[in-house]
Order: C-alpha cells, then sequence, then structure tokens
C-alpha cells in the first residue's frame, strides 16, 4: 500500500509554487490598486493548490494506466509504479478537483465576479484532457499543453486572482501574468525534456519530443529571460532609484543563472529532476520580489 510519503510524492510539491505565484502577485496587485480582501486572496490560493495538484494526480493516473510511466526516470508514481490501486489516485484527483470548484464557486459568490465560471470550468477540463480522455492533447506535441499552461496557469490565475478583489485590469497586471505564464511553461518544458527519450519509448509526443532537444531547451531559457525583462519593466515604472533597480536586476539574473545552469550545460536524464524544483522555487522567489515592490510603490 502506498504510504503517505508517496502520496506526498504524487502530488509533487515541487510544482505548487507555480501555483502559489500567480496568487500572490495577483493579491499584491490588488492592494497596490488599493483593495484589501484577504479571504478572497486565501480562496484564490485553495483553488489554485487543489487544481494543482489535482491536475498532478490526474497525470499520474492516466499516464500510469496508460502505460506512459513504465520507462519515467524520476521517482515512481503511485499508478505507474503500481503503489496503490488506479481508482484511489482517481478519487484523490477528483477530490482536488471538487475543493478546487468548492472554493472557486465561494470566491465567485463573494466576488460577483460570475464572468470567471466558465474560464473555471475550462481549466478544470483542460487539466483532465491533458492526459485524460481517449486522445488526450498531452500526447499530441502541438503546442496545446503550453498554450493552456500559460492561460489557466498564468493569465487567469493571476489576472483572475486580482479582479475577484478589485474589477481593473491594467496593462502591466497582463504583463506580470503573462510572465508567470511563461515560467510554468519552463517548468512544463523542463519536466518534458528530461521525459525525451522515455516519452519516445512509450509513444507520448509532447512538444519536447517533436521540437527536439536543443529547440526545447532554448525555449525554456527565453523564458526565464522573459521573467528578467518583466521585472525590469516594472522596476522602471514603479521607482527611480537604480540602485535598488540594479541591486534587484542582478539577484534575478543570479537566480536565473542557477536555474537554468543544468539546461544550458546539456544534461540529460536524472541530473535534471533538480531543475523541475529549481524552476518553482525561481517562480516563487520572483513573485515574492513583484510583490514587495508592488506593495512597497
Amino acid at each position: 500500500m502506498a504510504t503517505l510519503n508517496d502520496w506526498i510524492e504524487g502530488a509533487r510539491l515541487r510544482t505548487l509554487p507555480a501555483a502559489i505565484a500567480p496568487v500572490m502577485v495577483g493579491t499584491a496587485s490588488a492592494i497596490h490598486m488599493g483593495a484589501v480582501a484577504p479571504v478572497r486572496a486565501v480562496l484564490a490560493l485553495v483553488v489554485a493548490l487543489a487544481l494543482q495538484i489535482g491536475a498532478n494526480y490526474s497525470n499520474d493516473y492516466s499516464d500510469g494506466i496508460r502505460g506512459t510511466d513504465d520507462f519515467r526516470l524520476g521517482p515512481a508514481r503511485l499508478t505507474g509504479g503500481k503503489l496503490t490501486a488506479p481508482k484511489n489516485v482517481l478519487i484523490a484527483a477528483l477530490t482536488c478537483f471538487g475543493i478546487a470548484g468548492v472554493a472557486g464557486l465561494a470566491l465567485l459568490a463573494l466576488s460577483g465576479a460570475w464572468i470567471l465560471l466558465i474560464p473555471g470550468i475550462l481549466a478544470v477540463l483542460a487539466t483532465w484532457f491533458y492526459t485524460g480522455g481517449r486522445t488526450p492533447y498531452g500526447y499530441m506535441g502541438i503546442g496545446l499543453s503550453e498554450l493552456f499552461v500559460f492561460l489557466f496557469f498564468g493569465l487567469m490565475a493571476c489576472v483572475g486572482t486580482t479582479w475577484t478583489q478589485i474589477p481593473q485590469a491594467p496593462g502591466w497586471l497582463w504583463m506580470l501574468a503573462s510572465t508567470l505564464g511563461f515560467l510554468s511553461v519552463a517548468l512544463l518544458m523542463a519536466n518534458n525534456i528530461r521525459d525525451i527519450p522515455t516519452d519516445r519509448k512509450s509513444g507520448k509526443r509532447t512538444l519536447a519530443v517533436r521540437l527536439g532537444d536543443t529547440t526545447s531547451r532554448n525555449i525554456f531559457t527565453a523564458c526565464f529571460t522573459l521573467s528578467v525583462m518583466s521585472l525590469a519593466v516594472l522596476l522602471f515604472t514603479l521607482t527611480y532609484s537604480w540602485p535598488l533597480i540594479l541591486v534587484a536586476l542582478i539577484i534575478t539574473g543570479f537566480m536565473t543563472a542557477l536555474a537554468v545552469l543544468p539546461i544550458v550545460r546539456g544534461e540529460t536524464g536524472a541530473r535534471l529532476i533538480p531543475v523541475l524544483r529549481n524552476t518553482g522555487l525561481y517562480t516563487l522567489a520572483w513573485a515574492i520580489e513583484v510583490s514587495a515592490f508592488l506593495l512597497l510603490a
């Protein structure tokens, strides 16, 4: 039987910072524009975390029953590693989606932002059909996975969080949300770059498999470059303190170098596993830095 540690590993905690970051930036943006709504912020965080964990369990279940995880290099999955019955993983995924749905409805009821109901439903469907269903789009390798990650875990998560607290969405907010979307794409790309050899064996055609190793690594690096550029734009907009801007950009550039170094050096296989953690931590650190500037401006 699966242990508690197995279930925690199945939740893939290294991906959760990418779920926390958009809510953090979205809330800081709302406060920057004059809104303070802690209950709504907490509900938005519950939605983001439950949806991310549900996505992880859903992928575990769907990849496991298809046999896609039979050749994987990372830690054994709950389903693919036969640590528990597939139905238990499915129940865990559906429970997380249910929690996200309840919290989301409560958030919409409090904020009156019912316009976000349809995008919310689409986010759950996109999460399930990534690897679930008869023709999962995650196996097509045509960029839908990356597009939906950008839309739902970047734009919607960040702008949606702000909108439920204050119905405003200025251009700079879309820039920050887009950056978070690209960092979520980088997280997905890092996972798929690592799995290119095993995905080819199992017949899983991700975008990384179709584009090849070199191009996929370039896309990963470009996502991080965009994060530094968007931070620079925000800093120039919010402050005229050149020393502060310089220090912030140096720190962010250093963190970027640490995160992308294994990708740039051409590391493969298990050596790329820490990249997932580092990408998630970088995304969270970037969000903390941006949020701090928004709150202090």
